[in-house]
């Protein structure tokens, strides 16, 4: 099972270790691509502060950031896990699973990145800030950036079994599955029941909850209909629609009636 993940907008700070080391990265076949994009991004912090605040999509009171970006080769590095936080990972709790579980989260689970393309939860990367949504000078918009070097990457990456998609709609430009990836895929959406209406933190809140209980009970469906199963057993309710036709993902609507 691969559990595809959207970042968080706020992030801790850097660690006090080792810088970066791109090489190290999971999904080797992006190190180009992530090279790129770490050299654009440095050089246009570096450069007029409004400008980079302009492109990067940032207010006053974020200022800071840019600033934090220049220093992203030298930085010290902490686990991504750990950098990413936010509703859907203050409910997943990495820093708090089993030993085993923590494992099972660092083979499975991949964060989408406007900066790193993917990277895994014990990847050792710097705190950040890029969205998928901006669009550097020299390269453009980086979904479209991130999407022949993705394509190559990531169905290696899903090998022949499930593909969880949790992640948010700007964070799909970068990698759409396809073929016999997309007949394996699932992506999940979290609806308040009474409403049928996605609520933004719970819908956050419910996903970090549902990989986390996939990851404590050591279940790794091998496809759509067996994570639906899955879901059941542990207590949720999931409405499904099957894919419409050869090569599409699956869709599954994940019930709740409260709001917390």
């Amino acid at each position: 099972m691969l559990v595809l993940l959207p970042p968080s907008e706020g992030k801790a700070s850097s660690g006090r270790g080792a810088p970066l080391k791109l090489e190290s990265l999971s999904l080797p076949g992006l190190t180009e691509a992530r090279a790129a994009v770490l050299g654009e991004l440095v050089e246009l912090c570096a450069g007029d502060e409004d400008k980079a605040r302009e492109v990067l999509g940032l207010s006053e009171g974020l200022r800071g950031e840019v600033g934090k970006n220049t220093e992203l080769r030298t930085a010290g590095a902490r686990p991504a896990g750990e950098i990413y936080t936010g509703v859907l990972y203050d409910a997943l709790e990495l820093s708090s699973l089993d030993a085993a579980a923590r494992k099972r989260a660092a083979r499975q689970l991949l964060v989408f990145s406007g900066l790193w393309g993917a990277v895994g939860v014990a990847d050792r990367i710097p705190s950040y800030r890029c969205s998928m949504g901006v669009k550097l000078p020299g390269l453009g918009a980086l979904g479209a950036h991130w999407r022949t070097p993705m394509a190559a990457a990531l169905p290696e990456a899903a090998g022949d079994g499930l593909v969880l998609d949790l992640r948010s709609s700007a964070y799909t430009a970068a990698w759409k599955p396809k073929g016999d990836v997309a007949s394996r895929t699932a992506g999940v959406r979290v609806l308040h029941a009474p409403t049928r209406k996605v609520v933004s933190h719970f819908n956050k809140a419910t996903k970090g909850r549902i990989v986390r209980s996939l990851l404590s009970a050591g279940i790794a469906p091998a496809g759509p209909a067996e994570l639906v199963e899955a879901l059941r057993d542990l207590g949720y309710v999931v409405e499904v629609e099957p894919p419409k036709g050869a090569g599409k993902a699956w869709s599954l609507d994940v019930l709740v009636d409260e709001i917390h």
